[in-house]
């Protein structure tokens, strides 16, 4: 398996974009650790697609140091992986992120901001309700719309406690 996991982890450099994503997808379904860094390195890829697929290995792995790492992405990352980092943290659910996403509402792109908004809502940590409800109130209809649904999903979630 450790020669799949490396072929794999070269994959993620292929010039087609379909074997790019079949890699990624590979990667997630080994669950091995060694492919947490080449998958973030993925998520700046210039195919959506491979981004995509990028994000859903790193939510399988769900590995403990993939959390990190995509906080770090997150906080000092290139602008064109952050929303797509922030998505995966919402997918992974781990409390952790609550603190960065929190900020991250209060990014300039308003991609980052509607991601954050949607991750947060997907962990339902009641810390983000005050930020969430003063994104509700951005200048970006999308960001509002994600910033309402958020709160929504942890409203419901708190009255199923």
């Amino acid at each position: 398996m450790v020669d799949d996991v490396d072929e794999n982890i070269r994959k993620l450099k292929d010039k087609n974009p379909k074997a790019r994503s079949a890699a990624a997808l590979k990667l997630g379904e080994f669950g091995d650790k060694k492919a947490v860094k080449p998958l973030i390195k993925a998520l700046e890829d210039k195919d959506w697609y491979v981004r995509f697929s990028a994000a859903l290995a790193l939510q399988k792995i769900e590995d403990k140091g993939a959390v990190r790492l995509l906080i770090e992405a997150l906080e000092n990352g290139d602008s064109w992986i952050r929303p797509d980092v922030a998505w995966v943290l919402g997918m992974i659910e781990d409390k952790r992120a609550v603190g960065p996403l929190i900020k991250a509402l209060k990014d300039k792109d308003e991609e980052v901001r509607a991601d954050a908004a949607e991750a947060l809502g997907r962990i339902g940590d009641q810390r983000a309700v005050a930020p969430l409800a003063e994104a509700s109130k951005d200048g970006e209809s999308y960001v509002r719309t994600r910033a309402s649904e958020a709160l929504t999903k942890i409203g419901a979630a708190a009255k199923k406690r």
